[in-house]
């Protein structure tokens, strides 16, 4: 694996094909997380209450789907 710092504040890093690609996924999207929040002033409580309301509003339109 290389990585290389380049011009215009940019990362680039090269890997073997032989790995496994739902990795490389999980590892681009906590890029894109890292990206996304890097400038936040959110708190770790706030961000905690919006995951929770989020998670109960998708819960409540998808539950019938779950139970018989």
């Amino acid at each position: 694996m290389i990585i290389e710092k380049i011009e215009n504040n940019k990362i680039v890093i090269t890997m073997s094909s032989n790995v496994d690609i739902f990795g490389i996924q999980r590892l681009i999207d906590y890029g894109r997380y890292l990206e996304a929040t890097s400038q936040s002033k959110a708190k770790q409580s706030e961000i905690d209450k919006l995951a929770d309301e989020v998670n109960e509003n998708w819960w409540n339109q998808n539950k019938h789907r779950f139970s018989k």
